[in-house]
């Protein structure tokens, strides 16, 4: 899957306003970034790099598991699969927008 086709899939998801209040930001190493500006509505999408209150380090394909439901956020972190920097409270607020 490629960065455009995640992009576009976490915008249909998260509509105008997820309700996160925040900025965040999604490295997905080699794949590009995913900066998530919730902060004003309606939210912003950007492959471009920002400064972010959160940033969560994962693989596209494990963070394509997550939002299927194939792969919990709590058993994806304590694996090391994925990675948090920043304020835990954002990252704990977009487990309900994944699902």
């Amino acid at each position: 899957m490629s960065l455009e086709a995640v992009t576009a899939g976490l915008k249909e998801k998260i509509g105008e306003d997820c309700g996160l209040g925040a900025v965040l930001k999604f490295d997905f190493g080699d794949n590009g970034i995913l900066v998530l500006d919730a902060t004003q509505v309606p939210n912003i999408l950007s492959n471009e790099d920002a400064d972010a209150g959160c940033t969560i380090a994962i693989s596209i394909e494990n963070f394509m598991d997550m939002a299927a439901g194939k792969l919990d956020g709590t058993s994806a972190f304590m694996s090391g699969k994925l990675k948090i920097q920043g304020d835990m409270g954002i990252a704990m607020k977009l487990v309900p927008l994944l699902s």
